[in-house]
């Protein structure tokens, strides 16, 4: 990704972020990614952590229409992705997407659920999916921008995921076309 691309992702969550009165922390630490695949229009994601703690974490997320969140599980993290504005669709599965049958173990807005596996959900503002390890998902905004939650048990994001396809790297690689105007998670 070029920086300049970064900036203007960053620029657009945090104005997403005051319209939907979302105040962020001082010195939040930000992740803006592509997902090392090279186009974030179609893949990426933007990720502040809000609270990181041993045992759990809190992120903020932004993508605009098209940005793909690509299927992917956790080993060890069980979290709630909660749409905070806008729509998001969010896939389900009971195990990877291309040999997944059956169903898969899920809480919609606090209520447990068994549904198909490859069932697509539609969150709206305040609405959320509980996913536990081995649950894979895939999310993106059917709204031109969308904010998005996590309340989480703590992980590595860099060993904790495991996505679908072996291309997807967790960090873009950076062309530095301007200066920074925050410090990355994968900077640190």
């Amino acid at each position: 990704m070029k920086r300049s691309e970064i900036n203007y992702l960053i620029r657009c969550a945090r104005k997403a972020f005051r319209a939907n009165g979302w105040a962020l922390p001082p010195n939040p630490r930000w992740d803006v990614t592509d997902l090392g695949l090279g186009d974030w229009r179609k893949v990426g994601l933007v990720l502040v952590n809000l609270a990181e703690e041993p045992e759990y974490c809190e992120k903020l997320m932004y993508a605009q229409r098209g940005m793909t969140t690509p299927p992917h599980t956790h080993r060890l993290k069980k979290e709630d992705i909660i749409c905070r504005a806008g729509y998001l669709s969010i896939t389900v599965w009971n195990g990877p997407p291309r040999t997944a049958s059956g169903s898969a173990d899920v809480k919609i807005c606090g209520e447990p659920q068994t549904v198909p596996s490859g069932t697509t959900l539609t969150l709206g503002p305040g609405e959320r999916v509980t996913l536990v390890p081995g649950v894979w998902h895939s999310f993106v905004p059917l709204s031109e921008e969308c904010v998005i939650g996590e309340v989480s048990t703590a992980n590595d994001d860099v060993s904790d995921n495991v996505f679908d396809d072996p291309a997807i790297g967790r960090f873009p690689e950076i062309e530095e076309d301007e200066p920074g105007t925050v410090r990355l998670v994968s900077e640190l």
